[in-house]
């Protein structure tokens, strides 16, 4: 039985051995294309071949892809688990013709590689084609089902409707019919009782696809309509972990050696056992899938966080904990203890999971503890809501409540629904709906983009030109208008530009482009599937004509700044805190840096000075640039050049050198470090476990800083008449301040003790109860220790009542004795009704309860109604 690496080295082989060259998996994270968080299939690091922005350096490609799909077109999260083949990471094993071979080949090579290869039996797999779309003047994909005629009879061969069979990237772009393989696993028995064709693409967990073939051969244009590809494209994606089903005899992926290893680990750390019970089996299916998807995530750089990308990790790693919470008992972290097991299992093909096995471990165990709080939040609330719900005599609380506890603590709504049933009681489904459909709404509005079809003006792709130039005459390639949130913008593409598009953590390029007849400002620039893509609030009145591209430079200049700075900051941080330091995010605008880098504890003042002195010594050192430009990769990594885990690198990279400082770069940066002026570190932070964050200024804004810092020591001077040494006059005035402090703390104490003989010699006995009332202006702490004080004197029969004003600010303050309390009163519902008089409001203990108001002329009428509360 071939295992899971086994099989993956022969696809791999296989198609090697068909002229493909073999690519590594791209990061699972995609970080410069607005139009994706996550790799979600196998062709996304190929759409600016597809799309024609960039041409193919090889004609065929093959390679096993890590994906990702969980939110949008491609959403499978509340399956996983639940069923045995969908899950949320995966690898998909793909071949790629960029205008080389098309249906034939592509066919014939996947029938040749299952079935000859492979060894899997040709009775049980069935081919799907497209049956044709009259309303779009498409017919029947006669060419592709005429090939798989050649391997398969013609009742294994059926029509495929739009949805199955005919891809497309979006809602424009490149699309086209595809061929689903399909395999039927069920035993003979089964297979005799009703043919495999009749539960093709009907959800039978053992009948199912494991390869689409796609031939993209059409362009879908935004009014809709189709027009033929200049250079076609065959895509394929097979599911490698449905493969090693097949292969390995198996009814459910999470049998084979995929998981397996993994799904023993989990019942051994919960004290189960793996087939026994199906909430159970479903709970460690969950966590088996979603530990791989996190730690992959994090290995290529998105921590879970609250937004975006970083939102969806944290959902499911929430979702994770909460299966092994409700169903397996594990009230402590217990997922980043599954790493080991992940590792041992695919560290070898993805070797980053060892690189980075600290980290993530770190992360995972911070977000799990945090998450259990959470639970245990919403669970307080829900046994509140419960009780109200009762109260009021119902059994069924609201939608909106379910909902608050989904949106604002992460409580799921199953878990919800679990514990309501364990007390007899349900949720308004329909309302929760409802209050989910309103918020999916909100972010649709929030994010929806209408795009028009681009208008070509001439063909040709863009060359950059912005490491040399910042102006350059230019030639619109292309546009097309855009709209968002009711702003219309325009994105143009040029043959030649100076701008630098938006990656690598450094903003895009502002400036002008500038013909005979007119300048138009470029607002934004952008990388959209590796285009730069120059956005603008109007289009040029003639876009035909030549114009120059001129960028603004002082933005520039103070971008290539702050980008330089990161890179002399990052050799710093790994001199003073150890080489354990990488990069895990930056921000570089033309105000300032933010660097993220993985450490696990707070940098000391002391460290952040030397990190500062190191840098600065750099810039005064004034080292010139060294650029390596389109070097191969190798001799890139020969250098010592450092690169960023989760960036995908191609065979010819960018280094960019300072001194000891050698980065993988395609930013712009300084000539020499001397333009940086000084770098000032104003904050260090943590942004999750194991991961700081520095923000800093360089150049004018540290003058600006200083300029402030001066000015503001000025002005203390002044307030203590321009002493000499600031810091002595300072501690001076503490110092003093303290003795006063001291000095009236000790009046009050005499204040609050004779003020409390007084009210012990006042004490009205009311039917046996000691009644003391107390309307002074008072801190409330001061009230608060003489109502104490009296408790502890008067130990049966005190009703004690005081109306009080701290700053103008009424307080109404109750202390009874425990007798009292027995006897049913309760401080808390006394406090409660009377604030009413003083336009407040309160509560507190039986025994002891404070309210504070607005209207303190109403205080004695309070205090008053106290007493008649009580009926004393």
């Amino acid at each position: 039985m071939l295992t899971a690496k086994e099989i993956r080295d022969s696809f791999k082989n296989f198609f090697e051995s068909k002229g493909h060259h073999i690519v590594p998996s791209a990061p699972m994270v995609i970080k410069d294309d607005p139009t994706l968080m996550f790799t979600n299939a196998g062709m996304n690091q190929f759409k600016d071949i597809i799309l024609g922005n960039h041409p193919a350096k090889y004609k065929r490609v093959a390679d096993s892809q890590k994906c990702l799909r969980v939110s949008g077109k491609h959403n499978d999260l509340e399956e996983v688990g639940h069923d045995t083949y969908h899950h949320t990471m995966f690898e998909m094993l793909g071949n790629w013709s960029f205008g080389d071979y098309f249906k034939k080949e592509a066919i014939s090579w996947a029938w040749e590689y299952l079935v000859d290869v492979l060894k899997l039996n040709p009775e049980h797999l069935y081919a799907t084609v497209f049956e044709g779309s009259p309303e779009e003047g498409l017919s029947r994909d006669d060419e592709a089902a005429s090939y798989w005629e050649q391997f398969l009879p013609k009742d294994h061969i059926i029509n495929g409707n739009k949805h199955d069979n005919f891809w497309e990237m979006g809602d424009t772009g490149p699309c086209g019919p595809c061929s689903e393989i399909h395999i039927d696993l069920r035993p003979a028995e089964e297979r005799a009782k009703i043919s495999g064709r009749d539960l093709v693409n009907h959800d039978h967990p053992q009948v199912i696809e494991i390869w689409n073939l796609v031939f993209m051969q059409y362009n879908r244009k935004a009014d809709s309509s189709l027009e033929p590809l200049p250079a076609k494209v065959i895509d394929t994606g097979m599911g490698f972990e449905r493969l090693c089903m097949a292969l390995q005899g198996k009814t459910s992926n999470y049998d084979t050696d995929v998981f397996q290893p993994m799904l023993k680990a989990i019942a051994a750390m919960s004290d189960t056992e793996y087939g026994k019970d199906k909430q159970q089996d479903i709970a460690m299916r969950v966590i088996a899938d979603h530990i791989r998807t996190i730690a992959f995530s994090i290995t290529d750089g998105q921590l879970p966080s609250n937004a975006k990308a970083g939102y969806v990790i944290r959902r499911i790693l929430r979702r994770a904990v909460r299966y092994g919470y409700t169903f397996l008992g594990q009230k402590q972290a217990f997922m980043y203890k599954l790493l080991p097991v992940l590792i041992e299992n695919m560290g070898e093909a993805y070797p980053e999971l060892i690189a980075q096995k600290t980290l993530i471990e770190k992360v995972i165990k911070e977000e799990e503890e945090s998450f259990l709080r959470t639970l245990e939040t919403g669970i307080r609330l829900l046994d509140k809501t419960m009780e109200d719900t009762k109260a009021a005599g119902k059994t069924e609380i609201s939608g909106k409540d379910a909902f608050t506890l989904y949106d604002t603590f992460g409580f799921p709504l199953d878990l919800t629904e679990l514990i309501l049933r364990e007390n007899g009681m349900t949720v308004n489904i329909e309302e929760f709906n409802e209050e989910m459909q309103q918020q999916k709404q909100r972010a649709r509005n929030a994010a929806a983009i209408e795009t028009g079809d681009w208008i070509t003006l001439k063909e040709g792709t863009t060359e950059f030109v912005g490491y040399d130039y910042t102006e350059y005459e230019a030639s619109i390639l292309r546009y097309r208008q855009i709209k968002q949130k009711n702003q219309t913008l325009y994105q143009i593409v040029l043959d030649y530009t100076p701008f630098y598009a938006e990656s690598g953590g450094q903003v895009g390029d502002t400036g002008v482009l500038v013909s005979e007849f007119e300048t138009i400002e470029v607002i934004d620039t952008k990388k959209e599937n590796n285009l730069p893509i120059h956005i603008t609030k109007k289009l040029p009145e003639h876009p035909e004509a030549p114009m120059m591209a001129c960028v603004d430079t002082d933005k520039r200049a103070a971008c290539a700044a702050n980008h330089s700075a990161t890179h002399l900051l990052d050799a710093a941080l790994r001199e003073v805190l150890g080489e354990h330091v990488e990069q895990k995010g930056s921000l570089v605008t033309p105000d300032s840096l933010r660097f993220d880098f993985s450490h696990f504890q707070k940098v000391t003042d002391e460290e952040i000075r030397k990190v500062e002195h190191i840098v600065n010594a750099k810039i005064r050192a004034n080292i010139p640039l060294k650029e390596y430009r389109n070097i191969p990769i190798e001799e890139a990594k020969e250098l010592g050049a450092i690169a960023l885990f989760g960036e995908k690198y191609g065979d010819r990279v960018r280094v960019i050198q300072f001194g000891s400082s050698i980065e993988f770069c395609g930013g712009t940066h300084v000539a020499a470090t001397g333009n940086i002026g000084m770098v000032k570190i104003i904050s260090e932070s943590s942004v999750a476990a194991g991961i700081r964050r520095i923000e800093a200024y360089t150049g004018a804004r540290v003058e600006e800083m200083l300029d402030t810092i001066q000015d503001t020591l000025n002005d203390l001077k002044a307030l203590f008449n321009n002493t000499p040494d600031l810091g002595i006059a300072i501690r001076k005035y503490i110092d003093e301040n303290a003795g006063l402090k001291k000095q009236v703390e000790d009046f009050m104490k005499e204040k609050e003790a004779a003020l409390k003989e007084r009210l012990l010699k006042n004490i009205q006995e009311v039917n046996g109860v000691k009644v003391i009332k107390l309307c002074a202006p008072l801190p409330a702490e001061v009230v608060k220790n003489i109502a104490f004080q009296l408790r502890g004197e008067i130990t049966e029969n005190l009703f004690f009542v005081a109306g009080s004003t701290d700053n103008g600010k009424p307080m109404l303050t109750v202390m009874l004795s425990d007798n009292l309390v027995a006897t049913g009163l309760k401080a808390g519902n006394l406090v409660k009704e009377a604030a009413k008089l003083i336009q407040g409001g309160g509560g507190g203990q039986p025994h002891f309860a404070t309210a504070g108001g607005k209207n303190a002329d109403g205080l004695p009428a309070a205090v008053e109604k106290v007493i008649e509360l009580a009926g004393i």
